[in-house]
């Protein structure tokens, strides 16, 4: 006896009003884009077309299909073993920036996205796949810069640039050389961001982030489960850093102070809602002038953006008018 089929609404939601994947897959549609996909794509218990989400090559695939279908990506690969990103959810963090750059223009301009290259932003970990700035300049026309504590995905971010020519001369990719900084390092004498992003590593250990892979694996498959295999993937760097994503959090509020002057908007996503305390307190402890916390959710999965700047009010005005 099959499975009662479920019932899926026409849209997701919670996903913010302008992600492009509000909608269910349109496989036939992804396929013609990136006919590799075929292979992958069957019939669920359902009787849907879906993938098998546990088949690292599977998920890959897709986001390549995606990609390339939404955003005009020809080419994108990463290494094997490093981290697969869902793209919807990588993509509602971008719109929320734009909401939030939106909210600091003047009265008049209230609403309007700044958009264009001269809106520059800085990707803290930009990973191997260099999703979140493809997608911020495919959308908004931003300028980016990705930097990362790996040398490996920094050179598979610049092989993505460098093989997309609509990508080229938007995007920068650079090496931190010091592993415990997180801006020293990456900013460039008078250099100016209008914004940061940074989607921190969410465990404390290898251990940790281990043992929750099997606790996912086997809520989602219902069966016992020793050895997972992470079907997004991820390198150590990509997964965990001692004392989590508490931690990392806060030395990166403690270190954007020595940057106060050089960026309007810090923001990071914060997935574990007891870190928002400690977060909160270190922004009070390095006298963030603002704060604004944006919450975001994912099918079951609830996050929240916390954006931070050091910058009174007349003096984002003068930002805004100078730079935007």
């Amino acid at each position: 006896m099959l499975p009662k089929k479920k019932e899926h609404p026409k849209e997701k939601a919670e996903l913010h009003p302008r992600n492009k994947h509000r909608e269910r897959y349109n496989f036939a549609q992804l396929i013609k884009g990136t006919p590799a996909l075929s292979r992958f794509v069957s019939l669920n218990a359902f009787k849907d077309e879906s993938i098998d989400f546990f088949n690292p090559e599977a998920v890959k695939t897709l986001n390549k299909a995606l990609l390339k279908h939404f955003y005009g990506i020809s080419y994108w690969d990463i290494p094997q073993g490093y981290l697969t990103p869902p793209i919807p959810g990588r993509a509602d963090y971008i719109h929320h920036l734009a909401d939030l750059l939106s909210s600091s223009n003047p009265a008049g301009k209230k609403n309007k996205i700044p958009r264009g290259a001269h809106i520059k932003c800085l990707d803290i970990g930009v990973g191997a796949n260099c999703v979140y700035p493809i997608i911020g300049n495919r959308e908004y026309g931003w300028s980016f810069v990705g930097a990362d504590i790996d040398p490996v995905s920094v050179d598979s971010a610049k092989k993505i640039v460098e093989n997309n020519p609509v990508l080229k001369g938007q995007i920068e990719c650079r090496l931190q050389p010091n592993p415990k900084d997180i801006f020293r390092g990456v900013f460039q004498k008078d250099e100016r961001f209008d914004i940061t992003l940074s989607n921190p590593p969410f465990h404390a250990s290898a251990a940790e982030a281990q043992s929750g892979s099997i606790r996912k694996l086997r809520n989602l498959k219902q069966q016992n489960t020793k050895k997972p295999v992470l079907n997004f993937g991820g390198q150590s760097n990509e997964l965990w850093c001692a004392g989590g994503e508490e931690t990392f959090i806060a030395n990166m509020i403690k270190q954007s102070k020595e940057f106060a002057s050089s960026c309007f908007w810090f923001t990071t996503l914060v997935s574990k809602s007891t870190n928002l305390k400690g977060t909160y307190k270190a922004l009070e402890t390095v006298g963030a002038a603002e704060v604004k916390t944006i919450p975001m959710s994912q099918g079951n999965k609830i996050s929240r953006m916390v954006a931070w700047t050091f910058l009174t009010p007349n003096q984002q005005k003068e930002w805004v008018q100078t730079r935007w």
